[in-house]
């Protein structure tokens, strides 16, 4: 597989010289700074382009060419946003650039509820506590209905840990929630956020489902011209947050978006840390019954437990079976005569990088880390 870091943008802590010595040859990238719904010019791009190749490196994957909330909700001006999302993918082609990881998730990206959770080794790691959430969910947002969205225990878990926070503790899992985190252009005050939040009042599972079909519907002919590949990311984490409907969180899922949408266009970037987190996810069935349909891979590990917690853990440890995972996908991209992009994921903060403030999940050593392990399962399937 291609070997890849996410880089985002020349403002990233972690540079393209980092990235190149921890053995990378790809870039993983998106133009963060351009809002969402405009056009990436074709210029803007060859310029951001020209300088990740300059740093020997190349530009493999986008990650990614949001996807306007307008769209989403199909509503206001969503027709002018799906044209210019379209004059997008043929900017970037003309540019030689064929794969697009996107998602679907209403108005927050992935979701976690602590960003320095610290390991019993003293790094730190991404963490997700179902209390926690529902605690802002209940006590901070104060949405209408919440406490239904979540069991008794759960409750009462959240009622006690809400009372013994205090007024730094609550303002750091707010800002936790809904600050902008990597991969995410927009960030809210919980006003706003309560604002947004109303436009999915209407829009069930069932309405979004078909939201993405119909832009799904829009956008594949154009890629298909252009021969780009749309990559959809699982949801992260893969149930329903703060009464939002997930639609990508299950090998059911999978199917029926690449059945709705039948193109060899249409496929999925396979995140074995999102879709791992829900344990009736069959990784190994997903790469069988999808193989010809995964055109990204991201590998990292979570450690979930029964509760719906989770945290990442070492990229090969936790409950994915990682080998077994990196032993299919060489298999089926022998199949396929291609090779895959693949990145470590969300990686610990790790030595001096404990003394580096960076994008949560994005260290420099911790992913360099991963990727050396995941190289070595790579190296020694591939040498027996």
């Amino acid at each position: 597989m291609q070997q890849t870091m996410r880089w985002y943008g020349p403002k990233d802590p972690v540079s393209l010289q980092d990235i190149r010595q921890a053995g990378a040859s790809g870039i993983v990238t998106a133009l963060h700074e351009i809002p969402n719904g405009e056009v990436w010019s074709r210029q803007q791009i060859k310029e951001r382009k020209n300088l990740i190749e300059n740093a020997g490196l190349s530009w493999v994957v986008v990650e990614s060419v949001p996807v306007h909330e307008k769209i989403k909700t199909r509503t206001g001006n969503y027709k002018d946003l799906i044209e210019n999302y379209k004059k997008t993918l043929v900017n970037l082609a003309a540019e030689e650039i064929y794969t697009i990881c996107y998602n679907f998730m209403p108005i927050l990206d992935w979701i976690r509820t602590d960003l320095y959770y610290e390991l019993p080794n003293g790094a730190r790691a991404l963490y997700f506590e179902m209390k926690a959430l529902a605690a802002f969910d209940i006590f901070i947002l104060q949405r209408e209905g919440a406490e239904e969205s979540y069991t008794t225990d759960v409750l009462e878990k959240a009622r006690l840990y809400y009372t013994n926070m205090s007024s730094d503790e609550i303002d750091r899992l707010k800002r936790t929630i809904l600050d902008n985190l990597p991969g995410a252009e927009v960030g809210y005050t919980l006003e706003e956020f309560q604002k947004v939040l109303s436009t999915y009042d209407e829009i069930d599972r069932s309405k979004l489902e078909e939201h993405l079909r119909l832009f799904l519907n829009e956008i594949l002919p154009t890629a298909e011209q252009v021969g780009c590949f749309m990559a959809i990311h699982p949801d992260d984490p893969p149930f329903s947050i703060l009464g939002l409907p997930r639609i990508m969180s299950s090998i059911n899922d999978i199917e029926r978006i690449l059945t709705n949408n039948a193109s060899p266009n249409n496929g999925i970037t396979f995140c074995t840390g999102s879709l791992g987190v829900k344990k009736a996810n069959d990784l190994l069935e997903i790469i069988d019954r999808f193989s010809s349909h995964i055109h990204f891979v991201h590998l990292r590990s979570t450690k979930r437990d029964s509760e719906g917690n989770f945290f990442e853990a070492n990229h090969l440890e936790g409950d994915v079976p990682m080998y077994a995972v990196i032993k299919k996908l060489l298999t089926i991209q022998k199949k396929r005569n291609l090779e895959l992009p693949m990145r470590p994921d969300h990686g610990h903060q790790l030595l001096t990088d404990l003394q580096i403030k960076t994008n949560p999940g994005y260290s420099a050593i911790g992913r360099l880390k991963g990727l050396a392990e995941l190289r070595g399962v790579m190296y020694s399937l591939q040498h027996k």
